[in-house]
């Protein structure tokens, strides 16, 4: 009897090994999705403006995106021509600056081009937190202020057309 636990505890650590293995990293749900954003105020990056809020985000009629981002995050750099793309086509897009200093965040804008409709600075990460970021970059596609999607990573033209603009094409735009 004793010479198949060590069979039983293999069988069970494959079994686990196996669903894991099966499972997509990239789709990780969000406890927000159909909840009002978070509410914040952050002070703006490079702006004439002093701050933008969530009260600026939900006073918006189209669909937005929301995209966290930070200068020393190597995927941003990644996703950043293709949000450029995305601003030429018309989609409006606010950044949110991740532990940032302002100065690294003009450069990073300034080297990459802005695909922003405003930048805010995050400097302590709570609005981060509040969204329930945990990688970079990061971005929400709302409407009326509701979180509508999710997108962890990089977002690549592929991916955009394959699973965010069916969201935003039910939501309304």
């Amino acid at each position: 009897m004793n010479k198949f636990i060590p069979f039983a505890i293999f069988c069970v650590i494959a079994l686990a090994l196996f669903v894991g293995l099966s499972l997509n990293p990239g789709n990780i749900p969000s406890e927000l999705i159909n909840d009002p954003v978070p509410e914040f105020s952050l002070p703006v990056v490079g702006g004439e403006e002093v701050s933008f809020s969530s009260a600026d985000i939900a006073a918006e009629d189209e669909v937005v995106i929301i995209n966290f981002f930070a200068s020393w995050c190597a995927p941003c750099y990644v996703e950043h021509p293709f949000l450029m793309k995305l601003k030429n086509r018309g989609y409006k897009i606010y950044g949110i600056s991740h532990k940032d200093k302002a100065r690294d965040t003009n450069r990073f804008i300034k080297e990459q081009g802005n695909p922003y409709y405003k930048i805010a600075a995050d400097e302590d990460g709570r609005v981060s937190i509040d969204f329930g970021v945990y990688g970079f970059p990061e971005s929400y596609v709302i409407q009326n202020g509701i979180i509508r999607y999710k997108h962890v990573g990089p977002i690549h033209e592929m991916e955009f057309e394959d699973k965010v603009m069916p969201i935003i094409e039910s939501v309304g735009q």
